[in-house]
């Protein structure tokens, strides 16, 4: 779910954009964990009784070569998997151990983004400030009306100080703006990650995240 001419990051590493260097950057990456928002937040569902006998399903927004997506189908969710990489998605669908019959994979930008109704999680894992920033309200809109009510987003926003704010075509939140996002939501997790540090391709950079997870309040009550 990333813009060609922008680079997208996984948990603080920053994914190239020319075609060439993604396969050396998915190898880069290869066995990384789940993140932790994510598990957080399947945590949580998991203490919560289903209210049918259908699994749940959550749609993994710029999932990558699927380091979140594997952990979603081990847990035995049905899983829309989508990203703006076709290679992203082939190779996650190339990957051993996973039953692609819950699966769905989609390649599609955020502007053409069409979510299903009714979702149960949408995980976001540092995709979103690669919308473009007039395309941000449009994409939020989506997330927040696809996720049913008591389903949650996991996920990650930059924050103003963060160094990428250079680059016009990436969206960056103040605290306040991010707490507006959320007023739609129940905040269960939303920490503030500030610090100096590198990207996988040895670039400096500053770090200006919010970790957050939420879980939608029913709309009666937004």
């Amino acid at each position: 779910m990333i813009p060609a001419d922008t680079l997208s990051m996984e948990s603080g590493q920053v994914q190239p954009s020319h075609p060439h260097s993604w396969t050396n950057y998915y190898q880069a990456v290869a066995g990384r964990p789940p993140r932790e928002t994510l598990i957080t937040a399947l945590d949580a569902f998991a203490t919560e009784p289903l209210t049918e006998s259908a699994a749940r399903f959550a749609v993994d927004l710029g999932c990558g070569n699927g380091r979140d997506t594997v952990e979603l189908l081990r847990r035995n969710w049905l899983v829309l998997a989508v990203d703006g990489e076709r290679e992203a998605i082939a190779q996650l669908n190339q990957r051993s151990g996973i039953d692609l019959s819950r699966l769905e994979t989609r390649v599609q930008p955020f502007e053409s983004l069409m979510l299903p109704p009714a979702v149960d999680l949408i995980n976001a894992s540092f995709s979103l400030p690669f919308c473009q920033p007039d395309q941000f309200p449009t994409l939020w809109q989506k997330i927040v009306t696809a996720l049913r009510p008591g389903g949650r987003f996991c996920g990650h926003l930059f924050g103003d100080r963060d160094s990428w704010t250079k680059y016009p075509n990436r969206t960056h939140h103040t605290r306040s703006q991010v707490d507006e996002l959320l007023l739609p939501f129940e905040i269960e997790q939303l920490e503030e990650e500030e610090h100096p540090g590198k990207t996988a391709l040895g670039e400096e950079k500053y770090w200006h995240i919010y970790n957050i997870v939420a879980r939608r309040k029913s709309p009666s009550s937004d």
